[in-house]
């Protein structure tokens, strides 16, 4: 069977920068961070009281009834607006058999805290919602439902990697013909006190509790751990073949895809970054492409000491002397680290910086770490001509999910 050529032709995002496509793109351009002290519950007996929230969020936006708001999560919730986006955006209609994978890194954690808490209580007033509110595979179930959408409905929770593991997998199911088009990216709502609480115990959050706008600053000297983040970022994907009969606008096309497994350690990424490395080279041959065809790379960068270091080390070892002239960023340096949503909205990043000639800087980073010494795109947003991005999702566990996008030639 020849293989399908598959295109994006929607986005929807929605995250701590803003509710819209076109809202997160035009803070990341300006160098805006979406961190700040925590609202969504009281912090004050933390170590760390800083995230990056989505601001003001009603899910009655996107939700036709106050009971349906109150039978989803807030991550689902997020998906839900995000798919209504893309889908708006990218003018499609078509309900046949399109795929609908959406992944997560926890699921419905803020119904997991209020159920818990009920149960510690009183188990009777546990809500019968709760487990289908709660399950991590319930953001593509009620949007295949809400849309009509009769092709696969899949959830993948690879942690951080959840939303490029969703791309890729639904990457294959469109270029495959096993699915006319897909739905894709991840969704997260994670800023609960159990995770913060333990994210910071790890130490892998930043303290930052009087600046959080400088809190996150992937590849600088000064770094000391990501901002957690919550959000969804979703892409329409479907065939060339489709978009061109239908007059749809393509804002890139995907070609290619690598994954791996560290196979190192729990949660500390594989020092050498190799197996970064290689699924990074994987998905350039998976496109065709040589190492020197790409312009720029979205990467995982989340600001933690350990693994800027090693994602470093990675993309010089997969682009040789090319690396040098290659423009890298971290967008989590604006959004924080969404967990299973970055994937997916950072593929939605390397997408619209294809169409819209212009590539997202990374933000405090005032004092490089002599061991991150590649072009970061530092402090300001820069107009570029990009044909070939990539994008980067490595997670606790080993897991490391590498994206090719291309400009679509017709």
């Amino acid at each position: 069977m020849s293989r399908r050529r598959v295109v994006v032709t929607g986005v929807g995002l929605v995250t701590p920068l803003g509710i819209g496509t076109d809202t997160t793109w035009d803070a990341l351009m300006a160098g805006m961070s979406g961190a700040g002290p925590i609202t969504a519950f009281d912090a004050c007996r933390l170590d760390v009281r800083i995230a990056a929230e989505v601001p003001g969020f009603d899910p009655l936006d996107w939700l036709s009834s106050r009971k349906d708001t109150r039978r989803t999560d807030r991550f689902c919730q997020f998906a839900v607006a995000a798919a209504a986006m893309a889908l708006e955006g990218a003018a499609f209609t078509d309900r046949s058999d399109v795929a609908t994978v959406i992944g997560s890194s926890i699921g419905g954690a803020r119904t997991i805290m209020d159920g818990v808490q009920v149960d510690a209580s009183t188990p009777a007033l546990v809500s019968p919602y709760f487990v289908p509110s709660s399950i991590v595979n319930m953001a593509a179930g009620t949007v295949a439902r809400m849309h009509g959408f009769g092709g696969p409905a899949v959830a993948t929770s690879t942690a951080c990697a959840s939303g490029a593991d969703a791309i890729a997998l639904a990457f294959g199911l469109v270029r495959e013909g096993r699915a006319s088009a897909a739905l894709a990216g991840g969704t997260e709502a994670c800023v609960v006190s159990p995770l913060i609480a333990g994210f910071g115990n790890m130490r892998a959050l930043s303290r930052r509790n009087d600046d959080p706008a400088g809190a996150s600053r992937p590849f600088d000297a000064d770094r000391d751990g990501f901002v957690l983040g919550e959000g969804a970022g979703l892409l329409l994907l479907e065939t060339a073949e489709s978009a061109i009969d239908r007059g749809a606008r393509v804002l890139a096309e995907i070609v290619g895809c690598g994954q791996t497994n560290d196979a190192y350690a729990m949660t500390a990424p594989r020092p050498d970054g190799l197996a970064a490395e290689r699924a990074m080279t994987l998905a350039l041959r998976d496109a065709g492409l040589r190492p020197d065809r790409v312009d720029y790379i979205n990467a995982h960068g989340t600001s933690t000491p350990l693994l800027d270091v090693a994602e470093t080390r990675a993309i010089k070892q997969s682009f040789g002397a090319h690396s040098r002239r290659l423009a890298v960023s971290s967008t989590k340096s604006m959004t924080g680290h969404l967990l299973g949503a970055s994937g997916g909205v950072e593929a939605a990043v390397c997408a619209l910086a294809i169409d819209r000639h212009q590539l997202p800087p990374t933000i405090n980073l005032t004092r490089p770490d002599p061991d991150c010494d590649l072009d970061y795109v530092a402090g300001e947003a820069r107009k570029a001509d990009v044909d070939v991005a990539l994008s980067n999702s490595f997670a606790f566990g080993g897991h490391n999910t590498s994206l090719v996008f291309q400009r679509f030639g017709g």
